[in-house]
């Protein structure tokens, strides 16, 4: 019996140690790694990402994604041409899903770079392939002689919202004369000195009045340039030219140099600005009292569309162009303006875009005249 009592107390303690301990526990279930982000990296132009103009407006459209799409976006600011290649680089290394470029002058290293890496995708803001001429050089003088299938070039008819701009200035001039220049002559700026020439070509034809363009002709090919996108001071210089000649209005297409230009007319009260790509009144507020307008592109937008189409697979390589009829280009409001515009002036500006819009109206066809 009292070895029963001692088989019975040791099951007993046994019972009670495994209750206290616990039963073994289960295996957890194994966890899903997150997926990983979708790396998107945007490599600057000469101005800097805060140029307040087309870097600015790219990186905006990365912002957007990164918020609303959940991409992981970067930069690398190019402080010299030299930066172009060692940014690409930098972003291959890191294995960016899609890599965007700003610029004109960006055109050989992102076709030399995208046609060595066909897995990467690429976006080129205001610029397109082929690009190659006879007897240029194709990873030298140009980028590509066909369409890059990995490579998407975001191009914008600004030369549509310049001619409402021309025709805006030719209406509000005192002086009778308005005056644009560029900061490098590359067809992304002349675009929109041409347009304007256009705008006040056509004001002047339909109202029978003289109003002069300064700093381009586009019979000619020749104009006012600056040779950079960031001295402001040649922005003030330029500007002082201008008016010494008797402009009163003035488009600088030159990116940060423009703001120079923005502060004299502020200093002096003497002039208004146009501003370019984006909309100044908003992203240059210090000098808003002489913005009459902008030439707005928009490159945020075409930015977003080409990550969230990379993104979904719709992706695809070639030239996709924005115009007026999309609204990928547009004026922007007049804003302080607005009450000195007047209700006829106005009226033909909507009057030329509807035209502009469906045709009957274009560019090429005033400047032909």
């Amino acid at each position: 019996m009292k070895k029963l009592y001692t088989l019975v107390a040791f099951v007993l303690l046994a019972s009670m140690l495994l209750t206290a301990c616990g039963a073994p526990a289960a295996p957890a279930a194994p966890v899903a790694p997150a997926a990983p982000k979708y790396k998107v990296g945007q490599v600057t132009d000469l101005g800097g990402v805060d140029d307040k103009s087309f870097n600015a407006s790219a990186w905006k459209g990365v912002q957007d994604a990164i918020t609303q799409l959940g991409v992981d976006g970067k930069y690398l600011e190019s402080k010299e041409q030299a930066d172009y290649q060692k940014n690409l680089q930098q972003y291959l290394s890191e294995s960016m899903d899609l890599i965007i470029t700003v610029g004109f002058l960006m055109g050989v290293d992102t076709a030399s770079t995208a046609k060595a890496n066909p897995n990467t995708k690429f976006a080129i803001v205001d610029y397109a392939y082929p690009d190659c001429w006879p007897g240029a050089v194709e990873g030298k003088d140009c980028g590509s002689a066909t369409d890059i299938a990995n490579v998407r070039g975001l191009m914008f008819q600004t030369d549509q919202a310049s001619f409402l701009a021309g025709y805006l200035a030719a209406g509000m001039t005192k002086t009778g004369t308005v005056g644009a220049f560029g900061g490098i002559k590359i067809p992304t700026v002349t675009i929109f000195m041409k347009g304007m020439e256009a705008g006040v070509k056509y004001y002047n034809a339909q109202k029978g009045t003289d109003v002069k363009m300064l700093g381009w002709d586009t019979a000619k090919d020749d104009g006012l340039f600056t040779g950079n996108f960031d001295s402001t001071d040649d922005g003030r210089k330029f500007a002082e030219s201008l008016m010494q000649e008797g402009a009163d209005i003035i488009m600088p297409v030159a990116g940060p140099v423009g703001l120079g230009s923005a502060a004299v007319c502020k200093e002096t009260g003497n002039c208004s600005i146009i501003g370019v790509d984006a909309d100044w009144y908003l992203t240059a507020p210090e000098y808003k009292e002489v913005i009459l307008t902008s030439v707005m592109k928009l490159i945020d937008v075409a930015v977003f569309d080409t990550i969230k189409a990379a993104m979904d697979g719709t992706y695809v390589g070639g030239t996709k162009t924005y115009t007026i009829a999309d609204g990928g280009v547009d004026l922007a409001p007049y804003h302080d303006f607005d009450s000195k515009v007047s209700a006829e002036l106005k009226a033909e500006i909507e009057a030329a875009k509807a035209a502009l819009i469906d045709g009957s109206l274009t560019v090429d066809g005033v400047l032909a005249k």
